[in-house]
């Protein structure tokens, strides 16, 4: 599995980790993002397939037990299926997950409950050390109870499935968008089809323009920053949601 260097800021550094050279063919290729700092954090930690390769990269990185704290933007399998085998290496650390969840995701350990920060829908602050993000609630988009994590010092927002981009096997996406026209042939259907709303789009665009983004990092497809935010987010405005046929 690649890593990379997203950005760094005093006190804190966001890596990326993907695009598995090894990785099997029927398994959705994902995007993990690391944040270590004073306290550390691994959002979408991934499936339970990929699992070997995403702890094997992170220990070039960081120790494994640095890491306290993850989230869970929402509920899909390859989002953190392997989080008991996770919980296993770190047991003292912090779930964040959206409060809807919370009693689904029981169903993979009982027994780290206890370690949930159930996040109410309007979303909250998420304080690691003395670096505080926020937690931007991105409901029906395309989860009902959905979460997207934003860092004001560098203007990273980490956007889970909004985004995405779904590649063909044989294609490799670049970490970071570097033709957006050619790229949304990528996105278009997997939007079409997986945001089913266009109220909760609209809803999730009026709280990101409040935000200053540098830098827009989905879990699957490439990394937006400079004008293709801009780009991305006006396409996205204007996308039919929920229209894919069958």
């Amino acid at each position: 599995m690649k890593y990379q260097k997203l950005a760094e800021g005093p006190d804190h550094t966001w890596w990326v980790l993907g695009r598995d050279p090894e990785k099997i063919g029927s398994v959705i290729d994902t995007n993990e993002y690391l944040i270590v700092g004073e306290e550390t954090i691994l959002l979408d930690p991934g499936g339970t397939e990929i699992f070997p390769h995403v702890v094997s990269t992170v220990s070039r990185i960081i120790p494994i037990e640095r890491i306290g704290h993850f989230l869970c933007s929402h509920q899909d399998p390859d989002i953190f299926s392997s989080l008991p085998l996770w919980m296993g290496l770190c047991p003292s650390a912090r779930i964040y997950l959206s409060w809807i969840w919370s009693g689904f995701v029981a169903h993979y350990g009982h027994e780290y409950t206890d370690r949930f920060v159930k996040v109410p829908d309007q979303g909250q602050r998420l304080v690691l050390g003395r670096k505080e993000f926020q937690l931007v609630p991105a409901h029906y988009l395309h989860s009902s109870g959905n979460f997207h994590l934003f860092d004001p010092e560098l203007g990273i927002l980490f956007t889970g499935d909004v985004g995405a981009a779904l590649m063909p096997e044989e294609t490799i996406a670049p970490l970071v968008c570097e033709d957006f026209d050619s790229h949304v042939q990528y996105m278009e259907g997997f939007h079409r089809r997986w945001m089913p709303s266009d109220r909760a789009r609209d809803n999730w665009l009026a709280r990101v323009s409040k935000l200053e983004v540098k830098m827009i990092c989905p879990q699957h497809g490439s990394i937006f920053q400079g004008d293709h935010v801009g780009r991305f987010l006006d396409w996205f405005g204007g996308l039919p949601l929920g229209s894919a046929s069958a």
